[in-house]
């Protein structure tokens, strides 16, 4: 299907009117860093893939398209509460919004459609459910549309942390759909997401039919947010650190279940800390009392699960706690980006237990819950094989990340493709434990230098321990008679993983950027092999913390 063809009526307009308009409608003075080139792009007409830091401002590069194009801009958005939020502002500033999903009453979805077809709209805002229905696709096919924005668009893609299926209807739905400028072929295509990697960003374009898009990709770096990792041994240090790390302040708790949540908000009441919990669980009226006392910043602690709790918005956050390990970095990046919007320090801490993974691996490899509301859908089997094995993946990435010894803002964004402006940074627990090394320690780190200058600098982390702890099966030849093969046998081969990945965080060893990754010595890590340097310093593993005795019998909770 040929895509739509860009319009130039917006090229005239010089950035001072934009910055009239943005002020007129929305009262701002300037744009923020990223905005103004996608509110152009939106408005010239491409099709478009914005990939923006939650908390970066990225809806108004549909919201204010949609005040100064013709017609009406259809938001398809799968976050019920955050669809709340940005429709009861955008009335506040007299911009007419409606939407619809499953929580509305009839008489409320029949009034939202007619003031859309009446042309009483800017926008109207659309859960993807809405696309199952056939009727639904009907309709809209009669409604001239400005733009169709697809936001949170990761969730089309099974390699996105958040896959929703009805994600998948969406091309063909917008193909049936007409212009309202008159012109050929279907509305142009704005997708809108914070955490797609490079593989997303190619499934997200072929998904939905993205014509020649403009791809707008602005840094992932939020320098606002401290990054804490906290290693905690079971339910009970939880249950110690939590009131602690929210009292006095405007926080969200993550957890892995409802019970999780549940739990957490009793603690932090037991502990005089006005806390709600916010999930699936909970009847309609409750949440939306949470959510808007939380808007209302009546509320200022609001326990939830991932799921859900992503939808509750509100700019001056100053903490995200995880009290159980997410799924993947990119759901782990998303929530955490709910704090700091308004700017100021916030902290993000993970409270890291390896025994919630075990909950993690149960809830991906559980039966899929029929949405409330609606029918059980048949699930190709080797389809959902693949999901699961693919939602494993992304898990071990996360636990990756929680044992890193390395920086972790870095880590986070080279995970996303970008490049880190410097390493350390200084702005998260990892570097800040940075300390000088003992003689033993060094000793571990020379022999681990020496391995990879032996192995010709052409091997992986992997590849490399196993030599040192002399693990051989599987090694190529060349690694198993080398004279540092087997050098580091009294350790195990992750430890020395570990101690490798505290290499690389130090400055004295490269890992390669291509899918090989391999190791190669810098010129600091010469010196320190060599010998002509002992002063050293980076972040020593930790050894991680067992659950056990009383605190392994407590119930679990998150």
């Amino acid at each position: 299907m040929n895509g739509p063809t860009p319009t130039n009526d917006a090229l005239v307009s010089p950035t001072d009117t934009l910055l009239a308009d943005l002020q007129r409608s929305f009262g701002h003075a300037s744009f923020r860093p990223g905005q103004e080139p996608l509110v152009r792009a939106v408005l010239e007409g491409h099709d478009v893939l914005a990939v923006m830091p939650t908390g970066s401002g990225k809806s108004l590069g549909f919201q204010l398209p949609a005040v100064l194009l013709p017609g009406l801009t259809l938001v398809v958005s799968p976050l019920i509460a955050l669809m709340k939020d940005q429709v009861d502002e955008l009335n506040r500033r007299g911009i007419a919004t409606a939407v619809l999903h499953s929580l509305l009453s009839g008489e409320d979805r029949r009034c939202a459609w007619k003031a859309a077809e009446c042309g009483q709209l800017r926008l109207l805002y659309v859960a993807p459910e809405r696309f199952a229905s056939e009727r639904f696709a009907r309709l809209l096919a009669d409604l001239p549309l400005a733009r169709f924005v697809v936001d949170e668009a990761h969730c089309v893609s099974q390699w996105g942390h958040e896959f929703r299926p009805d994600y998948r209807r969406l091309k063909d739905a917008a193909a049936r759909c007409r212009r309202s400028d008159g012109k050929p072929g279907r509305p142009p295509i704005a997708a809108f997401t914070a955490t797609a990697t490079p593989e997303v960003r190619d499934d997200i374009i072929g998904l939905l039919g993205l014509a020649r898009p403009k791809i707008i990709v602005s840094g992932f770096d939020r320098p606002n947010i401290y990054l804490q990792v906290r290693p905690v041994a079971g339910e009970w240090e939880k249950h110690g650190l939590l009131p602690g790390l929210v009292a006095g302040r405007r926080a969200l708790v993550y957890c892995a279940t409802r019970r999780g949540a549940e739990t957490a908000a009793e603690i932090l009441r037991g502990a005089l800390i006005e806390a709600a919990a916010y999930h699936a669980g909970v009847n309609d009226q409750e949440r939306m009392r949470v959510q808007d006392a939380f808007a209302k910043r009546t509320l200022h602690v609001v326990c939830a699960t991932n799921a859900f709790g992503m939808g509750i918005d509100r700019p001056d956050i100053d903490t995200v706690v995880h009290a159980a390990i997410p799924g993947s970095v990119e759901a782990y990046y998303q929530e955490i980006g709910r704090a700091g919007r308004d700017g100021r320090p916030a902290t993000a801490t993970l409270l890291w237990d390896y025994a919630d993974v075990k909950t993690r691996e149960f809830l991906i490899d559980r039966e899929p819950e029929p949405r409330p509301g609606r029918p059980r859908v048949p699930v190709d089997p080797t389809e959902l094989a693949e999901r699961k094995a693919l939602e494993h993946k992304k898990l071990r990435r996360m636990i990756a990340y929680a044992e890193t010894t390395r920086c972790f803002r870095a880590t986070i964004l080279r995970y996303f493709g970008d490049r880190p402006e410097r390493e350390p940074c200084d702005a998260c627990s990892n570097c800040n434990r940075r300390t000088g090394i003992n003689d033993d320690q060094l000793v571990v780190v020379r022999k681990i230098l020496s391995g990879i200058a032996r192995a010709g600098e052409r091997y992986g982390k992997r590849k490399v321990a196993a030599m040192l702890v002399g693990d051989l099966e599987g090694l190529p030849p060349a690694l198993t008679g080398l004279s540092t093969t087997g050098l580091l046998r009294r350790m195990d081969r992750r430890s020395v993983e570990r101690w490798i990945d505290t290499a690389c965080g130090a400055g004295l060893v490269r890992q390669s950027e291509d899918k090989y990754q391999t190791l190669s010595i810098t010129a600091p890590g010469r010196e320190v092999m060599a010998g002509r340097v002992r002063d050293v310093s980076m972040t020593v593993p930790s050894t991680r913390p067992l659950s056990f005795g009383r605190k392994r019998r407590s119930k679990r909770w998150i």
